[in-house]
Order: structure tokens, then C-alpha cells, then sequence
């Protein structure tokens, strides 16, 4: 259904950058202009938010602010809505042009596909659940002691029902100690799960939970009493430690990179901040020393399946991207405790269900940090060093999504690198399990009395939309061979590599047994000292890709994850790698479902799309509060250049970077390693006689 803005025209403030995140009055305007389209009718806001600028129309824009050249006029300012009319119970997505003031169109979704989930519906339910009778007598049934409470995460449904279409929330509910806002409830999980109808607020029914290595549930008994395992300081039975001494990352004289708005100039590198509710930070044009690198770089989605067989948990997959989103789960970061040094903060802002927006207050914080030698070299014979250190810029998020922390950052460096971290920490989604007696299972680990951790797996998905040198772009894969056994490798020791072309959408595995690396080429501009064409080539991450049988609803609605690498055309409103619509979906229409329209892929607009991922099997030291899991994807040149980018990065120094010498008794003067001129070195290589 389409539908023209109807009322009065709404006035609207100077347009923002196309880029950049939504603002306050740009969501006041989207609830105005939509509720004076369905006059009489009560609206509820899921979303309210940036809808991607139309690539085709941006790029004239982008490239004359990238050629300091006089700008075009901006593309449409747009954002997209998902709403619940309140008299049908139908859910909508509208297009909104705010320049216009107009709507693009509306139409109602299928039955069945649910919009993510919002912060103000998360609150109702467990406000709901916890009202409950049904709970109330649950609770009842444990028979705690004084003091002792209950509380819930509503968790998002799942799906093994294809013909299911009600909007679902399944409760886990767990027992508090202590009235304390650290309290880690985590340690105390019931065996008792209800599960509610989102629109009617009706309980659907009341699970109970398997406390043993097989399937068998029994009804809510009292509770056994056991301590739980805290994590907060002050809950701790042990001293903390007394021997860690202050470290302040310090820059007297300011930092290097500027900020004008979202836009970001450091080192070369210059970029825009971008944020969305979805995928929280993205990263819009970026360009070194003003050549065009990327044009978009996000986490496009995330899935966590647990592999505990047993039901209900055989539903358990969340999509922390698209059920929910990183932008609405992003922290509000602290001084001093989540950046160190001279940190530069972005916010952002939601919508509520009313339409009202909500600051989100630092919920990105940019940084430089020094992460060791960049490059070195010593000249043997002269003793003289060449040493430059690795300035980086970092650019942090970090979501919680109720038990697990996600720490995203996007670091940049001098020598043209951008580097994709991502560190899990958290407490581990735990079950009730019956363990006093020793018993185990093969697909979790006790960490606690009376509670269990299944094994699950955590798959990202990093979509990167390449613009080297411009918009026409082609993905191949090189891989390291030996030298035929002929008259031209007369010793047997030479290899060579061989390039394959992605000429066609689709999907390709990772090979280190050939040391198979994608690359990111342009084919019409020729690096003169190479003659081979410009290119950026892609570290991934190699990882075990998705446990789940083929045959599970789960792999369906996850299929991104069955392979490290995908490729296809670009299109608008192809974001997500597991599609638009996650929550409750049985199927995916995603990058599986792109990839096989067979595009043709060489020299065209192309998006290259990198599964990767942690299987974790937890440990009992990832209890009660994860020591942090690292994985990284990286993004280098490889013929982009002439020479190595970072030779103009200044020597490092003693007078520049200020170390401190730890004392030692009568300690005598000692020389810097990079500081004088060769002349002054003591001379490593003599004749010996």
C-alpha cells in the first residue's frame, strides 16, 4: 500500500551529511508525518531510524567532498519505520523522505515476519512476567528464604514451528541472592520458563526445563540451597589484589587525528562515523591521502546457536543483530574505564514506542594507542636503528545483550591497514543441572554448583563494500603453489601462486593447506611498479562454520554462517547478511538467497561478505564473568601502494615518547636504542684477527 503525506507541510531543520546517524527532530517528524497518514488510527513504534542513502545517487556527492571539488546537491535524507497499527495488529514499514516531508510507501509485512525486538517491549514482558499468577505460583513452589527474589530475560522466541506467526517472548527465569545491582543471577537459573504472546500479553504456557543429561522435566520443587559464584568486587570472598600500579596513557599535547561532526580525519585516513540502531557503528567513504578505499564497512549480523539438544533450548539462536541490534544494545562507555587516553565520544539516538527519540549518550569512543613497532631495521655494520612506532586510531563500540558483552573496534593504522577486532566477554548463558552427584554432559560444561554452560557457537558476519580507487570492483582468491617438476625448478624448490577470479556471485571456503587469500582488486587502474592492478587483500579469520545439521530450522535461518566467504552485486537494502527480517524467522532471504542469482561479479559494483566466528565450548574459568575471547579480521594493501605507506612516519624517540627507566641498584647510564646517529653506536661488526 502506498499513501502520500497527508496534513499540514512539516518544516524541517537544514538536512544533515547523507551519512549521518539519525536525528531528534528527523524522528519527531517521521512519527508526525506517519500518524498524519493513518488519522484516528493508534501507532506503535518499533523503529524509527537512517534508511541507507540510494548508493547511485550519493556517489556524486561523496566524490566531489573526496575531490575537494563543489558539491552537488545531497541525495534524498531518508529513514524507515517498523510500526504496529493498533486497531488491526498489522506490522507496517514505511520509506520516509524528510527532505520532502512526504512517505514513499507503506506497506503491511506477511504474517508471520516479525520486526527486531524493542527496548520498550522487553521491559513490558518481563514487567508481565514477573506479575504473572502462573509465575507467582511457580515462585512459590521453590520455597526461598528471606530475602531471597526472582527475576527474568525475556528471551526472543526462536522457531520450530514453520506455521507459527504469533509474536513470542520464552522467559528464563533465575533466582537473586543478594539485592544487589551486580548480583549475578546468572548462577541461580530455575527450571521453570514461561512463555508469553507478545500483542495480547496472554501466557501461552509454562515450560519446564530438564535438570539431567536427558529430556525428562518434573514439576517446580524447593529450591536446594547453593552459593552462588559472584563476579561483583564487593560480593567476593577473597582481597582484591594490592600490587597494580596506576598506568595513564597520556597525551599532553592533544591527539592527532581532528573531528568535524561524525567526520573523521586522521593520519591519511579520512572517514565518517556512521550508527544505526541495527548494526550500531558502520563506516562510511573512507579514503587514504584522498583515494578512495571503502565505501561501507559494517557488522552486518551475528548468531549465537547453542548446541544443547534438549527442549526448549533447541531453540535458543539468537541474532544479536537483526532480533535486536547493536546500536540499541550499545553501552554508554566511561572515562577512564572502557577507552584510556584521549577519547573522542559519538552518540546516537532511538526511538521510543511513542515516537519520542532517546539519547543514546557515548556510545562509540575513538582513540589513538601505541601497539608496538610499526617497522624497525638495524644496520648491522653501523649499529644505526631505524625504529617507528604503531600509532593506531581505534574506534570502539560495545554491546550488551543481556548476559554477553560484544567489544567491536575498527582500528586504522599508518601503513594503510584496517583491522576488524572483536572480543566476547560476558557471562555465559547458563541452565539449571542437577550436578551433586558428578554427573556431566557431552555437550556443556559445569561451571557452578547447580548450573551448566552448553557449548554454543558465535558467528559474525563483516560486510565490505570495497571502493578502491572507485566503484567497479573485482574479489579473486590467490593461492601458493609448488613450481611444476620440470627443467625450470631443477632443485624442486620453487612455488608460484595462482589467481581464480569470483566471476559469478556465491560462496568459496578458506584453504590453508594453499594459503588461499581474497583480494579486493580494481582492474582498470595498473600500479606502476607491480603492473599489476591495485588491490586490497583480506586476512580472515579462519573458523568452524555453523555445527547445525543442514536440515535444522536453524541452518536455515542462518545459512550465512555455512561459509567463510560469499560475493555478490550490490543492490540497495541488501544489508543484512542474514536478511532484514531475523526474529522468528524459519528461512532466511539473505546472502545465500543473492548469491545465487549467478550475477556477473568481474569489474562490477561488488560486496564481499566474511563469515567467521568463535566455537565456544566454555571453561569453568569463563565463570562467573568472561576473561575476554579474541578474533580479528584484518584489511591490507597489497599493490595499492608504491612503497610501504608509513616511511613518513617520524622516528621514534626517547624525547618524543618520555619512557621511564625502572631502577636498579647503582644503575649506569643507558644509551636509547633510537636516539644519536650511527656515528655514535658502538659498531656491531669488526674484524676479528
Amino acid at each position: 500500500m502506498s499513501l502520500a503525506a497527508q496534513g499540514p507541510a512539516l518544516a524541517t531543520s537544514v538536512s544533515a551529511h547523507p551519512f549521518d546517524p539519525v536525528r531528534p527532530h528527523e524522528i519527531r517528524l517521521a512519527a508526525r508525518i506517519l500518524e498524519a497518514a493513518f488519522p484516528g488510527v493508534k501507532l506503535r513504534y518499533n523503529r524509527i531510524d537512517i534508511h541507507e542513502p540510494i548508493k547511485k545517487d550519493v556517489i556524486p556527492y561523496i566524490e566531489a567532498e573526496r575531490l575537494r571539488k563543489p558539491l552537488p546537491p545531497k541525495p534524498a535524507r531518508l529513514l524507515y519505520s517498523y510500526f504496529h497499527r493498533l486497531d488491526t495488529g498489522a506490522c507496517c514499514k514505511a520509506v520516509i523522505n524528510v527532505d520532502a516531508t512526504s512517505i514513499i510507501y507503506v506497506k503491511t509485512l506477511p504474517a508471520g515476519v516479525q520486526p527486531p525486538v524493542d527496548i520498550d517491549e522487553l521491559i513490558v514482558i518481563e514487567d508481565i512476567c514477573m506479575k504473572h499468577p502462573a509465575v507467582l505460583a511457580e515462585i512459590e513452589k521453590l520455597k526461598l528464604p528471606p530475602g531471597m527474589t526472582v527475576c527474568n530475560d525475556p528471551w526472543m522466541y526462536g522457531t520450530d514451528d514453520r506455521n507459527e506467526t504469533r509474536r513470542m517472548f520464552q522467559c528464563f527465569m533465575y533466582m537473586v541472592e543478594v539485592d544487589h545491582p551486580e548480583n549475578n543471577h546468572y548462577s541461580l537459573p530455575c527450571k521453570f520458563s514461561p512463555v508469553f504472546d507478545a500483542f495480547t500479553l496472554e501466557l501461552i504456557r509454562m515450560d519446564y526445563l530438564p535438570g539431567g543429561s536427558d529430556a525428562q522435566t518434573e514439576e517446580t520443587q524447593p529450591w536446594k540451597p547453593v552459593k552462588a559464584v559472584q563476579y561483583a568486587h564487593d560480593l567476593q570472598d577473597g582481597p582484591l589484589r594490592t600490587d597494580l600500579k596506576p598506568y595513564i596513557a597520556q597525551q599532553p599535547e592533544g591527539p592527532s587525528f581532528s573531528v568535524d561532526g561524525n567526520f573523521v580525519y586522521w593520519q591519511n585516513w579520512r572517514f565518517r562515523v556512521g550508527f544505526n540502531n541495527r548494526e550500531g557503528m558502520v563506516l562510511y567513504n573512507i579514503t587514504y591521502d584522498h583515494r578512495s578505499v571503502f565505501y561501507r564497512l559494517a557488522v552486518s549480523e551475528m548468531t549465537v546457536p547453542y548446541g544443547d539438544p534438549r527442549a526448549p533450548y533447541h531453540r535458543k539462536q539468537a541474532f544479536d543483530v537483526g532480533d535486536v541490534g547493536f546500536g540499541l544494545n550499545a553501552n554508554q562507555l566511561t572515562l577512564g574505564c572502557d577507552c584510556l587516553g584521549h577519547i573522542k565520544y559519538f552518540d546516537g539516538y532511538r526511538s521510543d514506542c511513542k515516537g519520542n527519540p532517546v539519547l543514546l549518550k557515548n556510545i562509540i569512543c575513538m582513540h589513538e594507542q601505541d601497539n608496538g613497532i610499526q617497522h624497525k631495521h638495524t644496520n648491522y655494520r653501523s649499529g644505526a636503528a631505524t625504529v617507528v612506532r604503531n600509532r593506531q586510531l581505534v574506534l570502539q563500540m560495545i554491546c550488551t545483550v543481556a548476559n554477553y558483552e560484544y567489544i567491536f573496534n575498527y582500528i586504522f593504522d599508518q601503513a594503510g591497514n584496517i583491522e576488524l577486532e572483536v572480543r566476547a566477554t560476558g557471562i555465559l548463558s547458563t541452565v539449571p543441572f542437577d550436578n551433586e552427584n558428578g554427573e556431566t554432559v557431552s555437550w556443556g560444561t559445569n561451571v557452578g554448583p547447580g548450573v551448566m554452560a552448553p557449548f554454543h557457537q558465535h558467528m559474525f558476519s563483516l560486510r565490505i563494500d570495497p571502493a578502491l580507487d572507485g566503484f567497479k570492483n573485482t574479489v579473486y582468491y590467490e593461492e601458493s603453489v609448488p613450481l611444476p617438476e620440470d627443467e625450470n625448478n631443477p632443485y624442486l624448490v620453487g612455488y608460484t601462486t595462482e589467481q581464480t577470479v569470483v566471476d559469478r556471485s556465491g560462496s568459496s571456503n578458506l584453504d590453508i593447506s594453499r594459503n588461499r587469500v581474497f583480494k579486493i582488486r580494481n582492474d582498470d587502474v595498473i600500479n606502476p611498479i607491480t603492473y599489476k592492478p591495485i588491490a586490497y587483500k583480506l586476512h580472515a579469520a579462519p573458523s568452524q562454520m555453523l555445527l547445525q545439521s543442514n536440515k535444522a530450522i536453524g541452518y536455515g535461518r542462518a545459512e550465512f554462517a555455512s561459509k567463510p566467504i560469499w560475493v555478490t552485486k550490490y543492490q540497495d537494502d541488501e544489508l543484512y547478511a542474514a536478511g532484514e527480517f531475523t526474529n522468528q524467522s524459519s528461512r532466511a532471504v539473505g546472502v545465500e538467497t543473492w548469491a545465487k542469482r549467478n550475477d556477473h561479479t568481474e569489474n562490477e559494483d561488488v560486496v564481499l561478505w566474511h563469515s567467521f566466528g568463535l566455537t565456544h565450548n566454555p571453561r569453568v574459568e569463563d565463570f562467573p564473568v568472561m576473561p575476554m575471547e579474541r578474533i580479528s579480521v584484518m584489511l591490507r594493501p597489497d599493490g595499492f601502494f608504491t612503497r610501504n605507506p608509513a616511511l613518513d612516519v617520524p622516528q621514534s624517540s626517547q624525547a618524543f615518547n618520555k619512557s621511564t627507566l625502572h631502577p636498579e641498584p647503582a644503575a649506569a647510564a643507558v644509551a636509547s636504542c633510537c636516539a644519536g646517529s650511527g656515528a655514535n653506536k658502538a659498531k656491531l661488526y669488526k674484524r676479528v684477527d
